[in-house]
């Protein structure tokens, strides 16, 4: 069974990634932070990310270069999940390594729809 890390510092858009993805049959653990996060690679390099962009601690671009770097880091496909929509700050997640962005709100059929562009279903 794939593996997604739903990294986000709202529990709440936490939970509701969490139900849409095991209702599309994946696995599912998640991060408040990216320090929490690279943690969380470093112990299991799961298959996909949902990635927020501003996060305490470490925000969603810098453990984007640091994941990156790890040993596996290549594989897992990465979806940045943001507010923001300039296109300098998109551009500047997909030059750090990222598969894909969507905006928040997002549902089902929006995250459904973006990992299944990337090759992940």
């Amino acid at each position: 069974m794939k593996q997604v890390l739903i990294v986000d510092d709202s529990a709440v858009i936490r939970k509701v990634a969490k139900r849409i993805f095991e209702g599309m049959g994946f696995q599912t653990s998640e991060a408040e932070d990216g320090r929490q996060a690279l943690a969380a690679c470093s112990f299991l390099m799961p298959d996909a990310i949902l990635l927020d962009w501003n996060m305490p601690v470490m925000d969603g671009f810098q453990f984007l270069r640091e994941m990156r770097k790890m040993p596996g880091g290549q594989r897992p496909k990465v979806v940045f999940c943001t507010t923001e929509n300039d296109v300098a700050h998109i551009a500047r997640a997909m030059h750090a390594g990222a598969d894909e962005y969507i905006m928040k709100p997002f549902d089902r059929q929006i995250l459904q729809t973006k990992f299944e562009e990337i090759g992940f279903t």
